[in-house]
């Protein structure tokens, strides 16, 4: 029997949090010491919660989300997927965990430059094995989802930017993940169309039975989330707190 998008073989039908961070510690060489960038994180996200990781550029934003998508490893801590640890497993290990647990949107839409819309929304069905005809058929409907149809035959270079980022968005969401991570995936994008995103984005994760941790520096976007953290010196505080 073929297993379900998104769900580890294991964790079918529990309850576990989707993610769980302990004591999660990262540094990076710095001249003749190191540099630590985090220092003892913990985060528990619930199915189906948006949690908004607020910050300015360089506080490490980045990295912790790199280390949630299992695209880097910690220097100590646990990170685990619906209760299963991904933070030590090897490489190829977690390669298949990332395509089956994980959606990603960048900043940089990333996308394919030579494939439409509708094949870069698709490849991650196809690169995991589905047939062409269900992940044709799930990438339309998609792209339908987030107002593009009537442009899914466009390669990215014809696409504005903000339709640029909403294929991205569907892309994330193809193998119906379990968990999303967006890393300021407005960044890049003017105020108006950076708003329409976002209320895209929430309406989505409202709707799907996803979580979301969406890292941004704007603190108007963060305030729809379930829950809004400070990410400061490496640590984070519950950011309704700061300042208190």
């Amino acid at each position: 029997m073929e297993e379900a998008q998104g769900q580890l073989p294991e964790e079918s039908g529990n309850s576990e949090p989707t993610l769980v961070v302990e004591s999660l510690w990262k540094s990076y060489a710095s001249g003749p010491g190191r540099l630590e960038v985090l220092r003892g994180i913990d985060l528990h996200v619930a199915p189906g919660q948006v949690v908004a990781i607020l910050g300015a550029s360089g506080s490490g934003k980045s990295t912790l989300l790199q280390l949630l998508g299992a695209l880097d490893r910690p220097d100590r801590g646990s990170i685990r997927y619906a209760g299963r640890e991904v933070s030590r497993s090897e490489e190829t290990e977690r390669a298949v965990l990332r395509n089956r647990f994980v959606g990603f949107i960048f900043q940089y839409h990333h996308l394919l430059a030579e494939f439409s819309a509708l094949e870069n929304v698709a490849l991650p069905r196809l690169v995991a094995g589905e047939r062409p005809r269900e992940a044709w058929q799930r990438a339309r409907a998609l792209l339908e989802l987030v107002g593009l149809s009537e442009r899914s035959a466009h390669r990215p270079g014809q696409l504005s930017g903000g339709e640029q980022q909403r294929v991205a968005l569907a892309r994330a969401l193809v193998n119906e993940p379990a968990l999303v991570l967006a890393d300021e995936p407005t960044g890049n994008l003017d105020r108006s169309t950076g708003e329409a995103l976002y209320e895209l984005l929430y309406s989505l994760a409202r709707q799907g039975r996803q979580s979301w941790v969406v890292a941004t520096h704007n603190e108007y976007l963060a305030q729809m989330a379930d829950l809004r953290w400070q990410l400061v010196d490496g640590m984070l505080h519950r950011a309704d707190s700061m300042g208190k």
